[in-house]
């Protein structure tokens, strides 16, 4: 039977995961906290625009309102590892070998070792990611997306549909690009022969997404059930149905997180209930009843047996799947 621990703080969660096995939440007023027997909180930021897990687990880098770019291990030490002056760190994704890359304006920035190089662009950057060997980095911007090879002087990628993306993503295997876009729907790239993939239907925007153990699926937010797109065979999720978990008739679903081992996903609502459902068979246990305000975050640990999630009202908590 799952058991819940929960952590009330005061404001919005932007971040709610796992840094060497100690759970945290990164809330927007910059504050970071943890959980547990070692429980307590520092100031990073004088507010958080945005925040993301390094990849090697061990430590969460965070961009704040303040235009400085933190590291924050697990101890609560506070290292800042870039600094543009007073301009907000809106997007933000994290590499290979501790690589940053960072974007404020048009501007989108990209740090290896001590080396910060900066890539200038004609409309805002929505969103950074890196891909999954790390030698690329895809910007989501107004009318499509830009790849940039930040260690070489080659010239950028285009990858181009008209509308405004908000975020963007690579398959795990690197063969597909995909973005979250203003109207209600996803968009992408099979990069090999640059073929479109339409992701449609949403009735409200996909602000969260989670690959699926292996790469096959990707799920989402933005409907009144986790939407999960198949990424399985030549074609990706093209001419195939998605698979619809945890429907609701009631609330829509705001953040998802797959399982790290198995095709299962966890899946928080707008008004904080969270599920458990599984691909094959659809069965669902329920994690979390209602609460005072939409789940903003969830993140497994590594072992898939704890959940760190977080609210936009500042509910926070650990579920123990395992106990």
């Amino acid at each position: 039977m799952p058991t819940l621990a929960p952590l009330d703080l005061d404001t919005h969660c932007l971040l709610a995961g796992f840094v060497d096995d100690n759970p945290f939440f990164a809330l927007a007023d910059g504050s970071i906290h943890w959980s547990g027997d070692g429980r307590k909180a520092v100031s990073a930021h004088d507010g958080l625009a945005s925040a993301a897990i390094a990849l090697d687990g061990y430590s969460l880098v965070t961009g704040g309102e303040d235009g400085r770019v933190c590291r924050v291990d697990a101890q609560g030490g506070v290292e800042e590892i870039a600094a543009i002056g007073r301009k907000w760190i809106t997007a933000l994704a994290c590499g290979p070998q501790k690589a940053i890359a960072f974007a404020s304006g048009r501007t989108m920035f990209a740090k290896s070792g001590k080396d910060l190089r900066q890539f200038e662009h004609q409309r805002s950057v929505e969103g950074v990611a890196f891909a999954p060997k790390g030698l690329r980095i895809a910007v989501a911007r107004y009318h499509g997306v830009t790849l940039h090879w930040p260690e070489t002087q080659s010239a950028p990628a285009e990858l181009e549909w008209k509308g405004a993306h908000n975020a963007v993503t690579f398959s795990p295997d690197g063969r597909y690009v995909i973005t979250a876009m203003q109207e209600n729907a996803l968009h992408g790239w099979r990069l090999a022969d640059g073929q479109h993939l339409r992701m449609s239907g949403y009735p409200a925007k996909a602000r969260s997404w989670s690959w699926a153990a292996k790469g096959r699926w990707l799920a989402t937010s933005g409907a009144a059930a986790a939407i999960v797109w198949p990424f399985t065979g030549k074609d990706g999720p093209m001419g195939k149905a998605p698979l619809e978990l945890g429907t609701r008739a009631d609330a829509l679903v705001t953040a998802v997180s797959c399982h790290p081992e198995e095709d299962m996903v966890a899946i928080g609502f707008n008004d904080g209930m969270i599920l458990f459902v599984r691909f094959a068979d659809q069965k669902e246990v329920l994690l979390r009843r209602p609460g005072k305000s939409a789940v903003s975050s969830l993140n497994w640990d590594t072992q898939g047996y704890r959940l760190a999630f977080g609210t936009e009202g500042g509910e926070c908590g650990l579920i123990d799947i395992a106990a």
